[in-house]
Order: C-alpha cells, then sequence, then structure tokens
C-alpha cells in the first residue's frame, strides 16, 4: 500500500555512491534524478527497479531511527545486497539468514547504511 518512501544523507556524494551499489545488486538504480532548481539547491535521486519507489534527498536531517526494507527477488539478491552495502561502506546489522521469528521463509540481511539508516533485503520466497 505503499506508493514511494525515502530518507535523507548528509553526504551525498557518499550517500549516492552507496545506494548506487545496494539497488544495482538488487536490479535496480537511480531512474529519476530532480532537478535543484526544483528542490531549494538540494540533490533528490529516486530509485526502483520499473519506476522510482525509493527516495534518496541530501539534508542536514539524516541520521539514525529509520528503517526501510527492500523487496530482493531471490535470495541471491539478498546476499548481493549485503555484499555491496559492506564493500560500499555500510555496518553489518544482521548478515543474510532466515529469520523464522518472521516466518518461516523470511530470508534478509540488514546493514547500517553510513548515515545509520538500517536497511533491509528481504526475499519470502521458499528456497
Amino acid at each position: 500500500m505503499i506508493d514511494h518512501t525515502g530518507i535523507f544523507v548528509s553526504d551525498w556524494t557518499r550517500g549516492r555512491a552507496f545506494y548506487d551499489a545496494v539497488f544495482a545488486a538488487l536490479g535496480g538504480s537511480c531512474m529519476s534524478e530532480i532537478p535543484t532548481e526544483y528542490t531549494g539547491g538540494v540533490h533528490v535521486c529516486g530509485y526502483g527497479r520499473d519506476v522510482p519507489v525509493f527516495w534518496l534527498s541530501e539534508s542536514k536531517d539524516a541520521g539514525p531511527g529509520r528503517h526501510t526494507a527492500f523487496a530482493a527477488r531471490t535470495r541471491a539478491e539478498v546476499d548481493a545486497f549485503y555484499a555491496a552495502a559492506i564493500a560500499a561502506g555500510g555496518k553489518d546489522n544482521g548478515g543474510p539468514g532466515i529469520r523464522t521469528e518472521y516466518s518461516p521463509t523470511y530470508y534478509a540481511a540488514f546493514v547500517y547504511d553510513p548515515d545509520g539508516n538500517n536497511i533491509e533485503a528481504v526475499c519470502h520466497a521458499p528456497q
């Protein structure tokens, strides 16, 4: 029921590089960049596979306390997401694996992005 969502990053270059790598691992990319003359001078980029669903915005109000889970189509995408996020400067918050506390097929990985946001990739498909 969510059409799109987004977060803030404090360092646009670092945040953009991190999310470019994370979304590439999930088969997505930045699909839309809003010209800064429409955003008050801040950088804004929308990521997705078919349409932009996750928006990254430059802001001084970035930081921990936000959580977003990205849908992975396969468990291999979850693994690739985790590897890409760690390689791009993320910090481990729970490596790839089954989380039976959520469901018998909930395969996920959790990473803190460079601003401390808790991001996750999850695949609900059975092995």
